[in-house]
């Protein structure tokens, strides 16, 4: 047997499902083919259900330093399999937007199946054939685990697994420090655990500007993280009940960590090996699909969109690119993508996020490269909230042009937007420093870092000069009034 359609979409995560309902909302005949359930990790195994921890992990800790606000601590209990029943039913709850029920309402020809190319038009699905005009493949991506001596026999967990824990592990080892591994470090130490981190960078979130990595390792370090930068995991043994891992530094110095359970978060790898791709023509890298500017494949009528790409793994990075793809697979007149601003948000807390070029990397690429930083110390609301942990750091270049934006600090995740459309419409810092801002908000974090381009501006040795010679003039006029004042 075999259909035809306008559109198959392979892969019912957020890619997915964007480009199933908007191109059935344009009238396409779709295909929409999951071999799990509709909704992909962001909804099960990822963005959802983390974010459910990190706001009980947030009450926790806020419970816990409840005097600092005047409140007395009686006292608190972390109920581990209350809180991860909550975690469910958030995503239960979320996942009600998901149902194949929706879709099909939606006129999406849903398939629980695994998908196989047969050519480039051609979709194998359960023994019947999806001819199809365009194709876009949106499978996403999993967990990967380095080779580590003795882990396998040991025993251990990624996030996947960490979601599906009973028991709060009395002790934890993450190996990892990117934003999965410093999230679950914090979570689980503000839990009670007994938290190793374990991190071949110096500092937590490798890719995030130094500046803030360096911030966000004191923090994790005061809330009872044990943190070893500069460190991978050599090999992990079993001794009375207790995984021991030994890890080793560049300069072959080793330490033993120890933990009743291993959390790996070191990396991922594009989901695509059940597909066949050869069959179709598609090439793929070590990190995803190859891809154009339009965000076609080596095949003319393939698209791909979201994680197996290989560009940025963020959900929302996945929607632009699904909608992106569907415009490109089903028109002749073809969008380029542009990842020129991309934000991301590490959703510890204080929160990390990030848009643009670091300090280091502009000042590498760029000329007449300025720093602009406000602490949240010097934040009126966030004094008033007691989260003055972190900075906001606005990095520009010439004519006051934003190159990159850096916050660590309370709300960072929305406080980062503003920079972002600044950045996406070439606004200049210092139209950010002008624009009124609420007060008391945290938002004047951002209003008080662009103030500093002006008053760099101001005390610049030039204008001091131009400012002197106009102030002395403007007194010496006023001398000569008050004279021709009294000699009337």
């Amino acid at each position: 047997m075999a259909s035809n359609y306008d559109l198959v979409v392979i892969g019912g995560g957020t890619a997915g499902l964007v480009s199933a309902a908007g191109a059935a909302s344009l009238g396409a005949r779709v295909a929409l083919v999951e071999r799990d359930r509709l909704g992909g990790d962001c909804l099960y195994t990822g963005c959802v259900p983390t974010k459910a921890l990190v706001k009980s992990a947030r009450v926790a800790h806020l419970v816990k330093n409840s005097g600092e606000y005047g409140v007395r601590n009686l006292g608190y209990e972390v109920d581990f399999p209350a809180v991860m029943g909550r975690m469910r039913r958030v995503i239960e709850e979320a996942g009600e937007h998901d149902s194949p029920e929706r879709f099909r309402k939606l006129g999406v020809d849903v398939f629980l199946e695994e998908a196989r190319f047969e050519s480039p038009y051609r979709i194998s699905v359960d023994g019947r054939f999806l001819e199809t005009q365009s194709v876009i493949v949106a499978t996403g991506s999993h967990s990967t685990t380095p080779p580590v001596e003795g882990l396998e026999e040991a025993g251990y967990v990624d996030h996947v697994g960490a979601l599906a824990l009973k028991n709060l592990p009395r002790s934890l080892i993450v190996v990892g420090s990117g934003p999965i591994g410093s999230e679950f470090a914090q979570v689980f130490a503000r839990f009670g655990s007994d938290v190793s981190l374990v991190s071949t960078s110096p500092l937590p979130l490798p890719k995030e500007d130094p500046e803030i990595g360096e911030i966000l390792r004191g923090v994790l370090v005061s809330g009872g993280v044990e943190f070893h930068g500069g460190y991978r995991a050599e090999r992990v043994r079993m001794e009375g009940g207790e995984k021991v891992m030994t890890i080793i530094n560049e300069a072959g110095h080793e330490r033993e960590v120890r933990g009743e359970e291993i959390l790996v978060a070191a990396g991922r790898a594009p989901t695509a090996g059940s597909l066949a791709l050869e069959n179709a023509g598609v090439e793929i890298e070590e990190k995803g699909l190859t891809v154009d500017e339009h965000l076609r494949t080596t095949a003319p009528n393939v698209y791909a969109a979201g994680d197996i790409t290989g560009k940025y793994l963020f959900t929302h990075v996945a929607e632009y690119q699904a909608r992106n793809a569907l415009r490109n697979a089903l028109f002749p007149v073809k969008a380029k993508v542009d990842h020129r601003v991309v934000p991301w948000t590490t959703f510890t807390d204080p929160e990390v996020a990030r848009v643009g070029l670091t300090e280091e990397q502009a000042r590498r690429e760029h000329d007449g490269v300025q720093v602009f930083r406000q602490p949240f110390g010097g934040v009126d609301r966030a004094m008033a909230d007691g989260e003055t942990t972190g900075l906001v750091k606005i990095v520009t270049g010439k004519r006051g042009r934003i190159l990159g934006g850096h916050i660590i600090g309370p709300d960072a995740g929305n406080l980062i937007h503003e920079v972002v459309l600044a950045m996406q419409k070439n606004i200049p810092v210092g139209t950010l420093s002008t624009t009124i801002h609420v007060y008391p908000t945290l938002a004047q974090a951002n209003q008080r870092a662009a103030d500093n381009y002006y008053r760099e501006k101001l005390f610049d040795a030039r204008n001091q000069r131009i400012f002197s010679a106009f102030f002395g003039a403007r007194r010496g006029i006023y001398r000569l009034r008050e004279k021709a004042r009294r000699w009337a």
